[in-house]
């Protein structure tokens, strides 16, 4: 395929961030059939790392960054930029002054099916990532790739202007013209889930509560007094 940087991308509506944003990874997965998920080894690099915003994608060489800094110029406030490569890669491909350089265009995140370094310095400046690994090991800047393509990042299909969900469980991909319907799964799902937890804090058990008493007897399993 051609390398070639896409200037202008249709993105999510800034509603349509704010309709997603309060929601945690799982409900959104969950309220999408369980699609859309991007592979648990993607992890953040600190705990209380969270991001909402609209996807900048990045196919790279491995161990090459120069399309990341090509992505950065083409992107707008509330980006995130999903970074893949085209084989594995465990490299350091993006660091505190590429994160710098990065706030400074409005970039509020990283997900990088690839690695990062300065993670104490990436800490601290609160800029949120999630990379498949942490690696001192540089990068060079020698190969094209592409900016704005769809990717498939940690076997998730993303198109550019999609949006990226991430906390401490994960991060989802919600593709732009679902959010109003995944939206809409996601409260409804929230409102059960509220109903559940007070019946559960009220001693129910979910045996009753979601019928598990009928499916154990399905499956043939005996309750015996010894």
């Amino acid at each position: 395929m051609t390398a070639v940087v896409v200037r202008n991308i249709e993105r999510a509506s800034a509603a349509d961030v704010q309709a997603i944003l309060p929601y945690g990874t799982a409900t959104v997965h969950e309220a999408m059939g369980r699609t859309g998920l991007l592979a648990p080894y993607v992890r953040p690099i600190f705990d209380s790392a969270r991001v909402c915003g609209t996807a900048v994608t990045v196919s790279c060489h491995p161990g090459d960054n120069l399309m990341i800094h090509a992505a950065i110029e083409v992107c707008r406030p509330g980006d995130v930029l999903v970074v893949t490569c085209t084989s594995p890669s465990t490299d350091g491909m993006f660091g505190e002054l590429l994160a710098v350089s990065a706030r400074a265009h409005g970039v509020v995140g990283l997900v990088i099916d690839a690695g990062v370094r300065d993670t104490q310095e990436l800490t601290d400046m609160g800029f949120p990532v999630w990379a498949k690994a942490i690696s001192a090991k540089g990068t060079v800047k020698a190969t094209a790739g592409s900016v704005n393509v769809p990717v498939v990042c940690a076997g998730a299909l993303v198109h550019p202007g999609d949006i990226i969900l991430g906390d401490r469980d994960g991060v989802v991909c919600v593709p732009r013209a679902l959010v109003g319907d995944i939206a809409e799964r996601a409260a409804a799902r929230v409102a059960r889930e509220t109903q559940t937890r007070a019946r559960l804090a009220a001693g129910e058990l979910g045996l009753d509560i979601y019928g598990l008493r009928a499916k154990l007897e399905t499956l043939g399993v005996a309750y015996v007094d010894r």
